[in-house]
């Protein structure tokens, strides 16, 4: 199948998979692999990656994923149509026995066909997209946020008049965090994120209001007791992380989201 040429670009964190290990790149394929060290965040590294290629799509991936060698082909079959920007693949959650792993693949933590179905809301996860160069560069790439860059990206090229397709059947397989603190941790992000988001998209993510939230909470404790009482683990613990979760995000929207500068 002929496609256009890609660059494909990760930001590296230190993390020890390789997205790109086995991916099969063709001639007019290059490959960016952008340190992302905590004073410039990886927004700013996707953006330096972006600007060292001119193929005419780009391909950005995390580093916590592992990407099939065909997954190129896929993302471009069929071909996008003339004023599609974003070809978001698809994200499998890698299978795992701990507990923030878990509650990861059962709530979908990073799940990219949650994300592209949310109507006028709806954004590709840069752990697996594709963006037309010439729609990326015209919005003047990522705004260099901790989180949410991603999404806001894909609704100003949505305001511009370029439309986002979801491409399930290419996917990548994600490797969540193994543990709970470290779940926590992205999840404030995430929420800093979703603020961010919300001030600069009125609508996009409105916050959850704490009554609310303190009944929900408590329904899903009980709910999670009750299956640990019966011995389904498979249940209990996602049910008794839900509130834990959920809180961490809404409290995480009392963060900064701009990156760290050393």
């Amino acid at each position: 199948m002929a496609r256009p040429a890609v660059d494909v670009v990760v930001p590296h964190a230190g993390t020890r998979t390789a997205p790109h290990a086995n991916l099969a790149l063709r001639e007019g394929d290059t490959l960016h692999v952008e340190a992302d060290p905590r004073r410039t965040g990886s927004y700013a590294a996707r953006n330096r990656g972006a600007a060292r290629g001119s193929a005419p799509w780009i391909l950005f991936l995390d580093d916590d994923v592992e990407a099939p060698a065909d997954l190129l082909d896929r993302l471009f079959d069929p071909p996008p149509a003339a004023r599609t920007a974003v070809l978001a693949g698809g994200v499998r959650v890698a299978a795992g026995r701990s507990a923030a792993a878990r509650f990861a693949a059962a709530r979908g933590v990073i799940d990219q066909e949650t994300t592209a179905d949310r109507g006028r809301w709806a954004f590709a996860q840069t752990a697996c997209c594709a963006v037309r160069r010439e729609a990326f560069e015209g919005v003047g790439g990522f705004r260099e946020v901790r989180s949410g860059g991603d999404a806001d990206l894909c609704w100003r090229l949505r305001d511009a008049g370029w439309e986002l397709v979801l491409r399930d059947g290419a996917a990548v397989v994600h490797h969540p965090r193994e543990s709970v603190p470290a779940l926590l941790r992205q999840l404030a992000r995430h929420g800093s994120g979703a603020e961010w988001l919300e001030r600069e998209h009125p609508g996009s993510f409105p916050p959850r209001g704490r009554l609310g939230l303190s009944r929900w909470s408590t329904a899903r404790a009980a709910a999670g007791l009750g299956a640990l009482a019966r011995g389904d683990r498979d249940a209990a613990i996602p049910a008794l992380l839900d509130g834990p979760a959920t809180w961490v995000f809404e409290l995480g929207r009392h963060l900064p989201n701009q990156t760290r500068r050393r």
